[in-house]
């Protein structure tokens, strides 16, 4: 995501440890909770047949798995650039390929997603006929493809043009420093541009075939040109992904001095917000899918409460969770001096929690 220039910066004004700290921590309580309602939903998902049928629940899912693996890696970067800091840059390439999969498989998916409401609302007797579950997942595949065939050059060309002990080095771990040639960032900004016109012409023309629809038409068209539009705004943010040179260029020029922190501000707003909405869009707005999910998560939450074992079970899952976040700290930050007052503030808690989990056991 970042330039070399940008990493010069980061080498230059790094954050305090306390910033860098809060900063993790913002970033894991936001990944934690994402991925727990996307994990809610997916079980929601595959416990309930009537969604397993319906092409749109599947695409919504394939999105909402998508967007755990995205957050997933893009977080466990994050923690690694502040934490590791350097990589072996073939476990590097692994991870930045995968991350890149999932980032530019989430605008498709949307695109696929608001033709299917297109078809369901202005095509609604051969809806049954075009949008099939066979097809359905076909059209998946389809997305992994396009991301593949937009990807996976980057890996070829370097395996071609680096030496071999190039990928037995350790790098800052960003897709600049992994796959360094010159012309993967001339073949980059061509294929997002391709993505970006091929997704927006997606997206308008939906949305204004179903408005014009919704004007004579039932409910049911205006709540489908709500969602469209819903995804037009999670693609803008998406797409932010594909202007990110320019926009990180333009931070850099405008907040010099505070260039860290605006940096943080981007990753949280183009990264991590967009997967936030995916479950607003269903999870919350679509009846059908909230009357399973709230019905599924009160009645489980009700039977763990009351239930000793489960209390102390979650009393132990918390008290690791704790542990090991402060363990982490205290070794990735063992050969740096800091404060008296921090280092009592992290070893106490960490202490607390290790003497906690025998007699949880």
């Amino acid at each position: 995501m970042n330039s070399s220039a940008n990493l010069t910066l980061i080498a230059r004004y790094p954050d305090s440890f306390s910033k860098a700290v809060t900063k993790n921590l913002i970033v894991m309580l936001l990944g934690i909770s994402i991925n727990y309602i996307n994990a809610s939903l997916i079980h929601t998902f595959r416990k309930h047949q009537i969604f397993n049928m319906n092409p749109r629940y599947i695409l919504f899912i394939h999105m909402v798995v998508n967007d755990m693996m995205q957050v997933t890696l893009s977080i466990s970067l994050f923690v690694i650039s502040y934490t590791i800091y350097k990589l072996n840059v073939s476990v590097c390439c692994i991870l930045i390929l995968i991350t890149l999969f999932a980032t530019e498989n989430t605008p498709l998916n949307l695109a696929c997603m608001a033709m299917e409401c297109y078809i369901a609302i202005c095509m609604p007797l051969r809806h049954a006929q075009i949008c099939t579950v066979k097809r359905t997942l076909m059209l998946v595949g389809l997305i992994w493809a396009t991301s593949l065939l937009s990807v996976l050059p980057d890996l070829f060309i370097t395996l071609a043009t680096e030496p071999p002990d190039f990928f037995h080095s350790k790098v800052f771990c960003i897709r600049q420093t992994a796959f360094p040639n010159p012309l993967l960032v001339q073949k980059r900004d061509i294929t997002y541009l391709l993505f970006l016109v091929l997704v927006w012409f997606t997206i308008f023309f939906s949305y204004f075939k179903i408005l014009f629809t919704a004007k004579t038409a039932s409910r049911d068209a205006t709540k489908a040109r709500n969602t469209v539009l819903l995804h037009g705004f999670q693609v803008v943010l998406c797409m932010t992904t594909y202007a990110a040179p320019v926009l990180l260029g333009l931070l850099q020029r405008v907040f010099l001095l505070n260039y860290n922190d605006s940096l943080f501000a981007f990753y949280i707003i183009v990264q991590v917000l967009p997967r936030s909405i995916s479950p607003i869009i269903y999870g919350v707005r679509d009846n059908t899918f909230r009357k399973y999910l709230k019905r599924y998560l009160l009645c489980k939450f009700r039977i763990f409460r009351f239930n000793p074992r489960y209390i102390l079970f979650v009393h132990l899952v918390l008290n690791d969770m704790i542990q090991l976040t402060a363990s982490i700290y205290i070794f990735a930050h063992a050969f740096y001096t800091i404060y008296v007052s921090l280092c009592v503030l992290i070893l106490l808690p960490a202490i607390l929690t290790t003497n906690n989990t025998p007699m949880a056991a």
